[in-house]
């Protein structure tokens, strides 16, 4: 399968983690919107690491949920991606990824994150507004698929490079500071959330192709 191999492969996984971070930030942001949190900007690097910048209180539902929200964005964002694609909205799948790209164009605050998001959004639109329907639906899957599968290796890097001391100030360490749970159980949160999305998003993407079960009708007997 292609997306789970541009996310297994160390080779392609080096480019295309920068579309995960996107969706990472993009989660964040999202959710300080949706928290009434400040906006003030999103930096992504040619690292494929990104940050995004909000302002209100230090602690509360409203920061935990922020902070929360960018390991989990990838998976959720997969499987609300599997449920349109799998109920026949590719298109409105499409215009949806548009519009949160547009989004987070109107908020960065660097260089290099003003060219990938444009660079994703151009080719999104190309996409929606040119190619036929089936190769609407075969990037559709692909882009579920990817988005899912790419939503777990991100916290098991994370899970590695914690235990190594190298990831102090990470998402989960956040959490822990402002919540009474330590950042593993943050870190178990975020995987358990991540793979029943790949199950939950795998069954909806495959579910089509799945032989119904037989059933008989009844005859009436002359």
């Amino acid at each position: 399968m292609a997306a789970f191999l541009f996310v297994a492969h160390p080779v392609p996984w080096r480019s295309a983690r920068a579309l995960i971070t996107i969706a990472h930030e993009g989660g964040h942001a999202l959710t300080a919107l949706l928290t009434r949190r400040t906006l003030k900007g999103i930096r992504l690097h040619s690292d494929t690491s990104g940050i995004t910048l909000t302002k209100g209180r230090p602690t509360g539902p409203g920061m935990v949920a922020t902070a929360a929200a960018g390991y989990l964005a990838p998976s959720l964002l997969g499987l609300g991606a599997a449920w349109l694609v799998s109920s026949g909205y590719v298109a409105l799948l499409l215009w949806a990824m548009l519009a949160l790209l547009t989004g987070m164009l109107l908020m960065v605050r660097n260089l290099f994150g003003l060219v990938a998001l444009f660079a994703v959004a151009m080719a999104v639109f190309a996409l929606s507004w040119f190619a036929d329907a089936g190769v609407q639906v075969f990037f559709a899957h692909l882009a579920a698929w990817f988005l899912l599968f790419g939503g777990v290796r991100p916290i098991i890097e994370l899970w590695s490079k914690r235990r190594r001391g190298r990831a102090p100030y990470s998402d989960a360490d956040q959490l822990a500071r402002i919540t009474p749970l330590p950042a593993g159980f943050w870190l178990l949160l975020f995987l358990a959330v991540s793979v029943a999305a790949v199950l939950g998003g795998g069954y909806l993407l495959t579910s089509r192709w799945l032989p119904l079960p037989s059933c008989t009708a009844g005859r009436a007997v002359r």
